[in-house]
């Protein structure tokens, strides 16, 4: 099985040349960052994904989590390496000062959350969770809530879950049945059954802290009447210690076709003592603050398996000898050459170089809009959080369908050994397959770029994304690849434009092309303008790399966008047409 090593050279590249971090960080008020203590960070974040979090990850797999006696546990090591995560402080790193939290920014945070992601998916999915639930706690709860929690769950005692579908209750959540009754003391007694509860039990912390969605009794019908609380497995003590077991129970863990590490759960509350979070009834607004931190993270679980499969590809194409390459014999001492010098090999690891280089800059320009929003002033902090808005479906979608196909890419470099368990490909390809599901499936991210973010918005998130993208074209000192990104740029917000008109049917039907052409066109200014960075580097490879791999992207690669930008314009009938009965061979 190959040996995960994080991709520190790009990172920085990424992060200091690409983004100037530096300039950034003065900007932002935030001088104490600077590029050696960034660089430190990302050196030590590195080491612990490649010793301490990688060799689990095979194990982890062969052991699946287990359900014991009511009580969940993960394969060996696994607790244990969360110990020491938070040990050495990895689990504060987003987390407010005022609870012990480091308050980094997220540039510093999500290139070693990319490295845990590739490391051991399973393992990541938990602390995950918990910054998602932190970060719903810290703008939506009491302040006698976060009091009582957030310490614990900055520091990493206890750990976060989120707790919204039901067995009949999943992307339509009006549908959702679980019962909120308001007890004397001023808490709510919770009862009701969720599922697909990723880490709804463990053997990682003492505590865990759900947070739940629910009806009050007088509660509106549909998404206007459901209200989230604040539901812990065992009730603190006014001391911070642990109290009695509240009526938080796992009905069973699913298995699953990956990530088989993480415990799945069926949780049941029968009466569980919660605690209101935000106001009544506004429930969904508050999780969806959870939920679109949790979005952004999975597009990072995206991005981890098309990193970890591109290594792995490269490895053994390095390696596997095969035939002689067609342009000639290559290593004359040799029985034959290794495949990396036949052409359609090459044409795949290029392909997952492309992606996993281009996915990566996306997502850290997305982090320097959310340490903009953090810590910048207030028209700054709008435009911010309104490019965070629009590209979060396609930084979920997108990359997590990357994930798959590049994944896929890996075990056809491998041949037959890709398909075999000791390779470790092949669990690349079920672990990365949950990631186009959870946190809303990219169908969904499909229609919610398109019908909330792009048709019924004003054309804010629209410019201002666009404005972003520009300000990287501006930068720009290569005159010829400046205006092959400027027209690129501007064909992408023509089309934009042009399809907010059509109606809510044919946007539907256009849906999933229109993420995925806004993808390749984006993801093409963002390469044309690296490459462009890149021809000032006095890094041979990081010069040679870009360009050459932009060309590829830009030859190869960024085609696909004209398939989809045809299904644009074609509208839904031909699909509106087909009626059930026609689905039918019976």
């Amino acid at each position: 099985m190959p040996q995960y090593h994080a991709p520190i050279k790009d990172m920085q590249f990424i992060l200091h040349d690409w983004l100037n971090l530096s300039a950034h960080y003065q900007k932002l008020g935030l001088e104490d960052f600077d590029k050696d203590l960034v660089n430190e960070i990302l050196l030590q974040g590195a080491k612990f994904a490649e010793e301490i979090i990688a060799p689990l990850n095979r194990e982890g797999d062969e052991q699946g989590a287990k359900l014991i006696d009511g009580n969940v546990t993960t394969p060996d090591g696994f607790a244990e390496a969360h110990k020491d995560y938070v040990a050495n402080g990895w689990n504060a790193m987003l987390g407010n000062a005022d609870f012990g939290g480091q308050d980094l920014p997220n540039t510093v945070a999500v290139p070693v959350h990319e490295m845990l992601n590739s490391a051991n998916l399973s393992w990541r999915l938990t602390g995950m969770l918990s910054e998602s639930a932190i970060l719903a706690i810290t703008k939506h709860a009491s302040t006698a809530l976060q009091n009582t929690y957030l310490s614990k769950l900055v520091s990493g005692e206890w750990t976060g879950t989120m707790c919204l579908t039901e067995p009949h209750a999943g992307t339509d959540l009006s549908l959702l049945g679980t019962k909120a009754i308001p007890n004397e003391d001023g808490s709510f007694s919770i009862t009701g059954s969720k599922i697909f509860i990723s880490s709804g039990d463990h053997d990682w912390t003492d505590n865990i802290i759900h947070l739940v969605l629910a009806r009050l009794p007088d509660a509106p019908v549909g998404v206007k009447g459901i209200s989230l609380f604040l539901t812990p497995k065992f009730l603190p003590l006014s001391d911070g210690g642990i109290g009695q077991r509240n009526a938080v129970t796992v009905g069973s863990i699913e298995k699953k076709m990956g990530i088989k590490a993480s415990p799945t759960c069926v949780m049941n509350f029968d009466g569980a003592q919660g605690f209101l979070v935000g106001e009544a009834n506004n429930g969904l607004a508050c999780m969806f603050t959870m939920m679109n931190d949790a979005r952004f993270q999975v597009g990072l679980q995206g991005l981890g398996i098309v990193e970890a499969s591109y290594q792995g590809s490269l490895e053994y194409a390095r390696d596997r000898l095969q035939s002689r390459a067609p342009q000639g014999i290559q290593e004359p001492s040799k029985k034959a050459d290794p495949i990396i010098h036949q052409p359609d090999v090459l044409k795949m690891l290029l392909t997952q170089k492309a992606i996993a280089e281009g996915c990566r800059a996306l997502a850290l320009l997305y982090a320097q809009q959310m340490d903009v929003e953090r810590f910048g002033k207030d028209q700054e902090k709008h435009k911010a959080k309104s490019v965070i808005s629009f590209l979060t479906p396609i930084v979920k979608g997108f990359m997590t369908d990357m994930g798959s196909e590049m994944s896929n890419l890996g075990i056809q470099v491998y041949g037959g050994h890709g398909y075999i368990r000791e390779w470790g490909m092949e669990q690349l390809v079920r672990d990365a397959r949950i990631a186009q599901l959870y946190e809303g499936t990219n169908g969904i991210q499909a229609l919610d770029l398109i019908s909330r973010k792009l048709a019924r918005d004003k054309g804010t998130m629209l410019e201002d994304t666009f404005e972003l993208f520009n300000s990287k074209i501006e930068q720009m000192t290569n005159a010829d690849m400046q205006t092959q990104a400027s027209e690129l740029l501007a064909e992408w917000l023509a089309t934009a434009t042009e399809l907010k008109q059509q109606n809510a049917v044919d946007l539907a039907g256009a849906a999933y092309d229109f993420m995925n052409y806004s993808a390749y066109c984006l993801l093409g200014v963002i390469w044309l303008s690296m490459a462009d960075t890149a021809e000032h580097s006095d890094i041979e490879s990081i010069k040679l790399g870009k360009a050459n791999t932009c060309a590829f992207y830009i030859k190869r690669l960024l085609p696909r966008k004209d398939g989809f930008k045809t299904n644009l314009f074609n509208g839904a009938d031909d699909l509106m047409v087909v009626s059930d009965a026609e689905f039918d061979y019976q």
